[in-house]
């Protein structure tokens, strides 16, 4: 694997462990409660699908490049994800990483509500967290947690149908002979992370097992079919009951056809978000879907603006 040149930390994190609901939570931990106000509580960043929640250094060493803004940061894995075990189970269900975010927050700040900010698959998490929990967020920051295609009751029966015919599978991820294919991937994956970041996250996208090569850390679970269709009106009733003001950023280079094609028109998005109460957007140049990839400085001055 290529060392140079290597990406620097400015505010290294440590790891620590936190048992929620029986599962094994690793958290990146940048600072500590002493740096906590009322004005500036607990800052808890969630990552998206395949993903880890080192994956925010970028941006807290961002952050560190803005005056008066460092403060008491967290990032975990979520279950089945990075570090954090996903117990013994062959599916996983969206509304555990609800429970686990209000199980780890009662742990990590459990009198104060906290700022929340979370990337794509986090930022739904967040989302609904926050309209369900209104009084433990403080701020709120969506990064492209656009939410999922609505879909109709007649296509529940396929996806049960699909799901039971997974259980029978044995699912596996792609593993890399080296830490450079795996960085590789990252870069394949986001052609505008920079080598030295793609370098950098490797070690933390993977490990090296038994075999001697390298596998991405995540449970191949994640992979199966979700058996519960996604109701869009039990997503919005949510979102109309969040209290906190909310943070939109999104890159400019994000089309949302591109992912979802006719079956999540850019429309239906807009209607939902206009449900929040109070909401401000932002909109990245030269920017894709990991925003805290390509611009973490850009990202980490509105939030330092939006959470002051």
């Amino acid at each position: 694997m290529a060392i140079d040149p290597l990406y620097a930390e400015a505010r290294p994190a440590r790891t620590r462990h936190l048992a929620v609901r029986n599962v094994r939570y690793q958290l990146r931990e940048w600072g500590d409660a002493s740096l906590e106000t009322p004005e500036r509580p607990l800052l808890v960043h969630t990552h998206g699908w395949m993903d880890v929640g080192a994956s925010f250094q970028f941006v807290v060493d961002a952050l560190c490049r803005v005056e008066g803004a460092t403060r008491h940061v967290v990032a975990p894995d979520w279950r089945g994800f990075g570090g954090s075990t996903g117990g013994a189970v062959d599916a996983f269900w969206f509304h555990d990483y609800v429970g686990d975010l209000d199980a780890a927050l009662d742990a990590l700040s459990p009198g104060a509500p906290v700022d929340l900010a979370g990337h794509s698959m986090g930022g739904n998490v967040v989302m609904n967290y926050a309209g369900v929990r209104p009084a433990r967020v403080r701020r709120l920051v969506n990064l492209e947690g656009f939410g999922l295609p609505d879909t109709r009751p007649e296509q529940a029966p396929d996806r049960l149908a699909k799901w039971l015919d997974e259980l029978k599978e044995t699912p596996s991820l792609r593993s890399y002979a080296t830490l450079d294919e795996v960085a590789a991937r990252l870069r394949g994956n986001n052609p505008r992370l920079a080598a030295d970041k793609a370098d950098w996250l490797a070690p933390h996208w993977s490990e090296r097992r038994d075999d001697g090569r390298w596998h991405i850390l995540a449970d191949p679970a994640h992979k199966l079919t979700n058996p519960v269709p996604y109701r869009a009106a039990e997503i919005v009733a949510a979102w109309r009951r969040i209290a906190a003001p909310l943070l939109w950023v999104e890159g400019a280079n994000t089309t949302v056809s591109k992912i979802w094609g006719d079956r999540y028109p850019r429309a239906e998005f807009e209607e939902r978000l206009a449900q929040v109460p109070r909401v401000e957007r932002l909109l990245l140049a030269d920017c894709g879907h990991m925003l805290h990839h390509d611009q973490p400085d850009a990202v980490a001055q509105r939030l330092a603006t939006f959470l002051a």
